[in-house]
């Protein structure tokens, strides 16, 4: 298990007593070095007194030492700077590229570490180290959530500037596309993001001042406004429609004059979805706000508080949807204005990501800052993962706790990546031997 042996290695979990090469040579570890994820060497930049000699350069770790030859590394002068080759089991001598023989440490991971990494393992709980959890203190919660928090802004900044390199550099409709992506809830979060990508900003800006036209422009690009888009039971009803047949009527000829080309109506997904979440309504929607210039990043920028974002995204549909969640299907009046609570998540989801990876971009620390603030601004959402780490013992009051922690179990527990998690390192620190000097998790 290697990558348990570079745990041990790291955090210095062996006995920290004398030490020797396997030749007899007194070795004293000065600093570990820097762990590489990458190509090359395990570790870099170590510090090592080797019989009184203090040597700088790299360690190689490795199970047996004959896996050295296995893994070719002799014939790789990138291991010519190895000072030190650190395994479990010496079984051979080693030679570098450059034909010099490497001294060898022999270390054992802990037999108490080995066994808590496998509980770790094949754990059917949630977190696997539920049991560490109650006994954290508040300072190790508290730095781990914050460095969490970062790392899902991070991680959805990655997926925003994807974004924008497939809108060819348009921060404008990356926007545009994110905002459209969320008003899918899950089901139709694809279909969505393709009917955005479809959306030609520059052509959708003529017609901005008049919100049936916008309507028109999006359920036409949305493949809505064909016959056989309407399920068939209804379709005797939309050739009476008036409303239908007019938007039918506009968008014919803004295909034309924009030379649009729709998305397939193939795409829409209805089953098992709330008639309050049909793509027609969440449309409906989508139009009002760009009528109001409400999907302008601009907008979304120079709202500074969390009741000017909550305001500029209080959608409600057209006066049609009050009495309708499809096209020539009647339905009792409801005004159908986004909540509270969706407006919550479609800042949490879409907003603050945006925002805060928008500040990267310019180099404005200030919009990064406000990012952080609203989420801790925010209720936690109450989600299935949420509500698992609640059982576990955690507070977690904030969107930015929740957003930390929805981190956690994705990137981690549902990875089984323990040995770079904080918790799960205070659960194998309880196990380690007493003698021997930790160091703290985040050097992650």
């Amino acid at each position: 298990m290697e990558q348990l042996l570079h745990y041990t290695w790291k955090h210095k979990l062996f006995p920290l007593g004398q030490l020797f090469t396997t030749d007899g040579q007194p070795v004293e570890i000065v600093d570990v070095g820097l762990h590489n994820h990458d190509a090359g060497p395990d570790f870099f930049n170590a510090k090592v007194k080797i019989d009184g000699q203090l040597f700088v350069g790299n360690v190689e770790l490795h199970l047996r030492s004959s896996d050295w030859f296995l893994h070719r590394h002799e014939q790789d002068a990138a291991y010519d700077n190895v000072i030190l080759h650190v395994v479990e089991q010496a079984n051979q001598e080693v030679q570098t590229h450059a034909g010099r023989t490497l001294p060898q440490l022999e270390i054992h991971v802990p037999s108490t570490i080995r066994q808590r990494y496998t509980e770790l393992l094949r754990t059917d709980h949630y977190p696997p180290c539920y049991a560490a959890i109650p006994n954290l203190s508040r300072l190790t919660v508290h730095a781990w959530m914050s460095a969490l928090q970062t790392e899902r802004l991070e991680r959805k900044t990655q997926d925003i500037q994807r974004r924008v390199e497939q809108c060819n550099g348009d921060w404008e409709q990356a926007w545009f596309v994110s905002l459209a992506r969320y008003f899918g809830f899950g089901v139709n979060n694809d279909a969505m993001e393709q009917w955005a990508l479809s959306i030609p900003l520059q052509q959708l800006a003529h017609v901005g001042d008049d919100l049936f036209q916008i309507e028109a422009f999006f359920y036409g690009q949305a493949g809505l406004l064909q016959t056989e888009a309407v399920p068939q039971r209804y379709r005797s009803a939309v050739e009476h429609d008036e409303y239908f047949l007019r938007l039918q009527r506009e968008f014919q000829f803004q295909q034309v004059k924009y030379h649009l080309q729709p998305i397939d109506h193939h795409l829409w997904r209805f089953l098992r979805l709330r008639p309050q979440n049909f793509p027609h309504v969440r449309l409906s929607q989508l139009a009002s706000l760009a009528h109001q210039q409400h999907t302008r990043l601009s907008q979304m920028v120079s709202a500074t508080t969390l009741k000017q974002l909550r305001e500029l995204f209080r959608a409600e549909t057209t006066e049609y949807f009050h009495t309708h969640y499809l096209f020539g299907h009647a339905s009792p009046r409801s005004p159908k204005t986004l909540s509270v609570a969706s407006v919550d998540l479609l800042l949490i989801n879409t907003a603050i990501p945006m925002l805060f990876a928008y500040g990267r971009h310019r180099s404005d620390e200030t919009l990064c800052e406000r990012a952080f603030q609203l989420l801790d601004s925010l209720r936690a959402e109450d989600n299935h993962i949420v509500r698992m780490w609640r059982e576990c013992g955690l507070e977690v009051q904030t969107a930015g706790d929740s957003q930390a922690l929805i981190q956690l179990k994705r990137e981690y527990c549902d990875r089984r990546d323990c040995l770079r998690c904080r918790f799960a390192f205070e659960f194998l620190r309880n196990s380690a031997p007493h003698s021997s000097p930790l160091t703290e998790a985040g050097d992650n």
